[in-house]
């Protein structure tokens, strides 16, 4: 396109005495996404809002934006928002279905040269590698041809291990054979089972945060605002927890104890909530969909 051509574009709203800007549209034309336009845009108005004097922007972000946020270093309402929250309560509206997100400006950085930022951090980094490391200064023959090496004494179990272990510089460089040995064979095969289950776990979860009904599970109930919370539920859970004890890899064993979790979650919204209420309502639902992934169950 031209010079004319709009890509794309942030609405806001900024209350500039309480130093904070609510986003309340950001959108790149389909046919330019994936070429870090949104990226550009958003480091632009960040530079303007620090002109303007804006502390914090706030938006509330649907599931499809939560991961374009994140990358422009937007953090979950219920990760960290550091804003104190007399500053925008009763300021913006809430929105059903939406996470809340905040981010700092920080007033001295110049967010048009991000780029540049990071390549010097990196050079620098990578200058200080080269001060200590010796692995770009020493190169080993190439193996003969033939190359066999001693596997008297060794387990087939580690003859993997032991092979890389014969080759000149990997022993120079650190490795040990403890090493090698938790990357190859039976640790690795382990290793591939926990990933399947943890990135279909992880799946299942995301799934079940798209549907319409699961808003009121997305998020930690505020116990702060919701007193009596906590003398009702025993077992306080939400989505966002169940992904964060997937994401550690060593709480779930099984889809069974996902289940289980997600149950227990639907059945926390039943007890403390009236049958008539929007939020009972949706624990209905969300058990009916639950039932439908977990056919099994």
């Amino acid at each position: 396109g031209g010079d004319e051509e709009i890509i794309g574009s942030i609405c806001y709203r900024g209350f500039y005495e309480m130093r904070f800007a609510e986003i309340a549209f950001c959108a790149v034309s389909q046919q330019h996404q994936v070429k870090g336009y949104g990226t550009k845009l958003m480091n632009l108005l960040k530079q303007h809002a620090v002109k303007e004097g804006i502390e914090y922007f706030i938006t509330y972000a649907d599931n499809y934006a939560i991961g374009y946020f994140k990358k422009q270093g937007f953090t979950k309402s219920n990760q960290s928002i550091s804003m104190p929250k007399g500053r925008y309560h009763g300021l913006i509206k809430d929105y059903d279905g939406g996470t809340m997100m905040e981010c700092y400006i920080h007033p001295s950085i110049d967010f048009t040269r991000i780029p540049q930022m990071l390549k010097a951090q990196r050079e620098f980094v990578m200058q200080r590698v080269r001060l200590k490391a010796r692995s770009h200064k020493v190169v080993y023959d190439p193996l003969p041809s033939g190359f066999r090496p001693n596997l008297d004494g060794i387990s087939r179990a580690n003859e993997s291990a032991a092979r890389a272990m014969a080759i000149p510089g990997v022993a120079e460089a650190g490795w040990t054979m403890q090493d090698l040995m938790q990357s190859t064979g039976a640790s690795k095969d382990v290793d591939r089972q926990k990933n399947v289950l943890k990135s279909e776990l992880l799946q299942l979860v995301r799934k079940t945060e798209e549907q319409q009904f699961a808003w009121p599970f997305r998020e930690p109930v505020d116990t702060k605002e919701v007193k009596d919370y906590l003398d009702v539920v025993k077992q306080p859970i939400d989505l966002s927890t169940i992904e964060k004890r997937i994401r550690k890899g060593e709480w779930y064993k099984s889809r069974q104890m996902l289940y289980r979790d997600l149950m227990l979650m639907v059945n926390n919204c039943k007890l403390y909530n009236d049958e008539n209420s929007t939020y009972y309502e949706c624990a209905v639902s969300l058990a009916k969909y639950l039932k439908s992934i977990f056919p099994n169950a």
